[in-house]
């Protein structure tokens, strides 16, 4: 059997031709007489390796990001909550509707022209002519008992959020627990930005007691993985990612509290629906580069948040 090497053969990675792992190197053979059986050339590669890091930097070659007077955000306690009451807060947003259509509230699916649905706790009776209501930007209209439960059942942080369209009534803000924000400039280009350094994003949370705004309140949650290394190209658009990252950051939107998707943990510290790339110099795991539309990607998943370009113009 002759295994043979061509520049316009395709590849057959194979990994442990080196014997290094528990997969026998007698796969490497195995490989080459299946494909010679067939009357294929074969050429034998090693698989792509995984760069989480940049090669090792000095401290002398960190440099802040152009634009930026600051290299470090905190963050600390709760913020405060806005209105006085949560019927308050709903009604800021409603505009009143005097004949209900002929149609279900998608909350508590019940017909519009009824009662609500909703039998719980924390939900005072309403007259009739409060008991519906339209979303002032939007138009959706629900009963303003569900509207007001499902603000309780939220951050009750003076926002509201259109259950049908995500229409964000005020300012959005989360339940990210107190920690630190770093971010600087690095003299390594990420793969597909050649032209430009790169911004590396330290992310570091303790773990901690959850606080009222948690899942189960008083209870210990952990915090995997901290410090979390991120990525982004030092370009105009990349820094301009990074400004509404840090609008972000400040409104408690960048983490949560809640059960890993990967581990199945609970009470634990997870990434909040605004993707990151922790991956440096590769991207096997999808999470690395050459990506051509994550920075699009981000800016629409903080615009899902709330958070608009405009913003990023009051961020200094």
């Amino acid at each position: 059997m002759t295994v043979t090497s061509f520049s316009n053969v395709p590849t057959v990675p194979v990994k442990n031709l080196n014997g290094s792992s528990p997969v026998h190197p007698a796969l490497a053979g195995i490989t080459g007489i299946l494909m010679s059986a067939a009357a294929l050339p074969v050429c034998l590669t090693r698989p792509p390796k995984l760069v989480l890091h940049p090669p090792p930097v000095s401290k002398s070659d960190v440099k802040p990001v152009p634009g930026f007077g600051h290299c470090c955000r905190k963050t600390t306690k709760k913020q405060a909550r806005k209105g006085k009451t949560p019927e308050d807060v709903v009604k800021k947003y409603l505009q009143k509707v005097k004949s209900p259509p002929e149609e279900d509230c998608t909350i508590c699916m019940e017909p519009l022209g009824g009662p609500s649905g909703y039998k719980g706790p924390g939900v005072g009776p309403v007259s009739r002519a409060e008991s519906v209501g339209r979303l002032a930007q939007c138009g959706h209209q629900y009963h303003f008992q569900c509207l007001v439960a499902m603000y309780n059942n939220g951050n009750k942080d003076g926002s509201l959020q259109c259950p049908t369209c995500k229409t964000i009534y005020g300012v959005k803000t989360g339940n990210q627990p107190a920690g630190k924000m770093e971010y600087h400039v690095i003299p390594h280009s990420l793969p597909g930005h050649p032209d430009c350094k790169s911004i590396r994003i330290i992310y570091n949370i303790p773990p901690g007691l959850q606080g009222p705004e948690h899942p189960n309140a008083g209870k210990p949650f952990t915090a995997r993985g901290f410090p979390r290394h991120c990525y982004l190209p030092d370009s105009e658009r990349g820094r301009k990612v990074l400004r509404l990252l840090l609008v972000a950051w400040d409104r408690r939107l960048i983490f949560s509290v809640g059960t890993s998707s990967t581990t199945g943990e609970s009470d634990t510290v997870i990434w909040n629906e605004v993707h990151h790339k922790t991956e440096f110099g590769s991207n096997l795991t999808g999470h690395g580069f050459p990506d051509p539309g994550h920075l699009d990607n981000v800016l629409e998943e903080l615009r899902a948040q709330g958070i608009t370009e405009e913003d990023g113009l009051m961020e200094k």
